[in-house]
């Protein structure tokens, strides 16, 4: 599903993290505190996350847009999502956002999506094409 090539890719770009409320309305936020963990589950550091953390909690849903400016290639993951408050994973992230910000914003928890969609965005003749 995950290939090297979007792996190397969400972990090099900023990401778009789309979710929706049970209501419908729709919330994009983009998010740099993240990373793509060993077993291929995608992890955002919860520093200004309210409305994203309410809406996974609602409807257990969440999906990710990033790109390459420069080259175009880009990806959308779709998957199921769950809010953490404890945990390795968690725990990984507060100490990036120590190192990155130096005490100055802290990660209140962790949203994790595990992929079950992935679909290239890059245009061309593989555009919409599902991993």
């Amino acid at each position: 599903m995950m290939n090297e090539n979007v792996i190397a890719l969400l972990k090099a770009q900023l990401w778009m993290v789309a979710t929706a409320s049970a209501a419908g309305e729709p919330n994009a936020v983009p998010v740099g505190l993240k990373d793509v963990t060993d077993d291929g589950k995608l992890v955002i550091g919860d520093v200004f996350l309210e409305t994203t953390k309410e809406n996974v909690k609602a409807t257990g849903r969440a999906a990710v847009s990033a790109c390459n400016g420069e080259t175009a290639e880009g990806y959308q993951v779709k998957g199921a999502a769950v809010y953490e408050t404890e945990g390795p994973v968690v725990e990984a992230l507060r100490k990036a956002a120590n190192e990155h910000f130096h005490g100055a914003l802290a990660v209140r928890g962790a949203v994790v999506i595990t992929p079950e969609t992935v679909i290239v965005t890059t245009p061309g003749p593989d555009n919409k094409k599902v991993l």
